[in-house]
């Protein structure tokens, strides 16, 4: 199990929000039960987060979650449980 938390503690996770979007509350409620610590950047209200969002997905929709450099665009659990050492 020590692996997957000296993993977790190297990877920056950083998810881009809007307050209405259902996967978005999803994706945070997992990094919680996970103990993931996460940095929240809310598009809706930070044009510059919606900027450098748009610009490392090449997309509008969110979730938008950044994991060590790692894109996904959605709540994709196995992905995010994969890149994030969760088994």
């Amino acid at each position: 199990m020590l692996p997957n938390v000296i993993q977790n503690m190297t990877n920056t996770v950083v998810i881009y929000t809007t307050v209405t979007c259902p996967y978005c509350k999803m994706a945070k409620a997992f990094f919680k039960e996970h103990n993931i610590e996460f940095v929240e950047k809310d598009v809706t209200s930070d044009p510059v987060a919606q900027q450098e969002m748009i610009k490392k997905s090449d997309q509008l929709a969110v979730p938008v979650i950044d994991v060590g450099g790692q894109i996904i665009v959605g709540f994709q659990q196995g992905k995010l449980k994969e890149l994030l050492g969760i088994s």
